[in-house]
């Protein structure tokens, strides 16, 4: 009986056609398979978020207060360092908001980054032993950075509510427009860099470094007047608005820094000039990146499983 059920078993699967994974041809096609696969397994991927969470703060007694410690702590050492020291609180008003906006929007980043890189190599036992939509695992990353990051962002809307106060114009709405376009362009980095990493380990050391450059190439702990004085708007200026990240930052400051905008003479804050429409191509941009890099995962996963 045993031996006809494995019979009966191994027909049935010889009858089955042949599916070819995780290398769908053509953008159109291959893209919306994908979205489909992953839209498929959205329980899984909400799972895989919560235990994201949940293994951050295993067995730790403050729990979720923990993901607050470590952009305060840095708020409070730029603040002194770079504010009080340095001097740059008396050239930027609201010092502390104006920091605590760039590092709150920073961390975003660099944790969904810096976790994406990584998730393929902290989920291999899965990769190994089962087929799923491998996107999952950086998704799942980008979710709990996001976690973290709501956390943040209700700390500091509190923040400015006690010594601040709202701009009370359409410029809150760059603030969503700047977190939608940052968490485009993020994941689309994350994508590409999780693949790569399965090849080659030293991605994730490479990525620990570029970050690092890449926070200081960032208008986080000081100004863009201090850029736009030092360049006057020439070539090197444009190129350091081309940076995504810059102009997120600098697109959160103006929707949620009062003080930038009302400060008068020697505190007068400068803006990039037409923000509002490099935001909105960084946006587009950053949609197209992370479609590409879908397709670019897509086509790298083939051999995830054998490498890991």
């Amino acid at each position: 009986m045993m031996e006809a059920d494995a019979r009966t078993r191994a027909a049935t699967i010889a009858a089955e056609p042949l599916e070819l994974i995780g290398q769908s041809s053509g953008f159109i096609k291959g893209s919306s398979k994908s979205l489909a696969e992953i839209w498929g397994q959205r329980e899984l991927l909400g799972l895989l978020v919560r235990r994201e969470v949940k293994a951050r703060y295993k067995n730790s007694s403050l729990g979720i207060v923990w993901s607050l410690f470590r952009p305060l702590v840095q708020l409070l050492i730029y603040y002194f360092a770079i504010g009080q020291i340095l001097g740059a609180a008396r050239a930027v008003p609201d010092f502390a908001i104006f920091v605590f906006i760039g590092l709150t929007v920073w961390s975003l980043f660099s944790e969904i980054v810096s976790s994406s890189t990584t998730s393929m190599l902290a989920n291999a036992g899965l990769v190994k032993k089962v087929y799923l939509p491998r996107e999952i695992f950086p998704l799942s990353s980008v979710g709990g950075a996001l976690f973290n990051f709501l956390v943040q962002v209700v700390v500091l809307l509190v923040a400015i509510a006690v010594v601040s106060h709202f701009p009370a114009d359409a410029r809150l709405l760059l603030a969503p427009v700047a977190v939608v376009t940052l968490v485009a362009f993020a994941t689309a980095i994350g994508l590409v860099l999780s693949a790569v990493n399965v090849y080659l380990r030293d991605t994730e050391h490479l990525v620990e470094i570029a970050l690092v450059v890449l926070f200081w190439t960032s208008p986080v702990v000081y100004s863009f007047t201090f850029v736009h004085n030092a360049l006057h708007g020439n070539w090197l200026e444009q190129l350091y608005l081309a940076n995504p990240v810059t102009i997120v930052i600098i697109a959160m400051q103006k929707a949620l820094w009062e003080a930038g905008s009302s400060a008068t003479g020697a505190l007068q804050q400068a803006w990039p000039p037409n923000l509002e429409l490099r935001l909105l191509l960084t946006l587009a941009a950053s949609l197209v990146l992370l479609w590409l890099a879908q397709r670019l995962f897509s086509r790298l996963q083939g051999n995830f499983a054998q490498e890991l």
